[in-house]
């Protein structure tokens, strides 16, 4: 009954192995930038036009809170942590399809929903991965430098952002039910993802066109609220997650009724 779990855990230890390493170079560069960073802050912030402060959500740079929100979670967690379980959401049932493996899948005494289902539950392991490992580094990186994070505010900036960043495999999984090939199906989804983390971004810009934003699965994930300010908005997690069922409940029910 639990056969296709397991197998697709197994296939998602490497890649969230992989990222977890690639976090871990990118965060020691960044905590090396810090300090040299933080001693020239008002020549940093002149730097560069006030527009893209408000863009990528950026304030209180000069503390180590507000520096990693703004250049890792920011960008990194938000988009492309985001971009890549779009990209795994996409390719578990398009790729299945595309290289017949469906077929032979579905010839087992095994039904359609439990396929996607099993398919989904098996996101606990880079979910696990990245949410655990992450933090540690963050948290370390931190102490190496003399600085240090609230590990209340850090736990809680990786517990809320774990519906936005299943939102986003939703969204791919839903992608991936509609098209027979995983490679347009993974396109469909990584431009899905990055558009709407751009309008999210773009509305904050003009009063006037922030209800856009009211749309979008980042408006509901805040990490520089989270780490700088301590606000911790469960209620978005919430509406989060119940998007990620529907668009699960979505996924399913496209997926029982197509011709395979």
């Amino acid at each position: 009954m639990t056969a296709i779990l397991r197998l697709e855990s197994r296939k998602r230890v490497r890649g969230s192995i992989v990222l977890v390493v690639v976090f871990a170079l990118l965060s020691a560069l960044y905590f090396s930038m810090f300090p040299g960073i933080q001693e020239e802050m008002e020549v940093f912030e002149d730097a560069f036009p006030a527009f893209l402060f408000d863009l990528f959500g950026i304030e209180a740079l000069d503390t180590i809170e507000g520096f990693i929100a703004s250049e890792i979670y920011s960008f990194f967690w938000s988009l492309l942590v985001a971009v890549y379980f779009a990209y795994i959401g996409a390719g578990m049932i398009a790729g299945d399809v595309q290289e017949r493996r469906m077929d032979l899948t579905l010839s087992n005494p095994v039904s359609r929903e439990s396929v996607v289902l099993q398919k989904v539950a098996a996101l606990w392991v880079p979910l696990v991965a990245l949410n655990v490992g992450v933090p540690v580094i963050v948290y370390v990186g931190a102490l190496a430098i003399g600085e240090s994070f609230d590990p209340v505010a850090l736990a809680m900036v990786h517990l809320l952002g774990v519906p936005y960043l299943l939102v986003c495999a939703g969204i791919g999984l839903v992608a991936s039910v509609l098209v027979d090939r995983a490679r347009t199906a993974r396109t469909t989804a990584l431009s899905v993802v990055f558009a709407l983390w751009l309008v999210e971004a773009v509305s904050r810009l003009d009063p006037a066109f922030e209800w856009i934003g009211a749309l979008t699965p980042s408006r509901y994930y805040d990490e520089t609220a989270i780490l700088v300010r301590e606000e911790y908005a469960f209620l978005d997690a919430g509406i989060l997650t119940v998007a990620f069922l529907a668009l699960v409940g979505l996924a399913v029910l496209i997926f029982t009724r197509r011709d395979i």
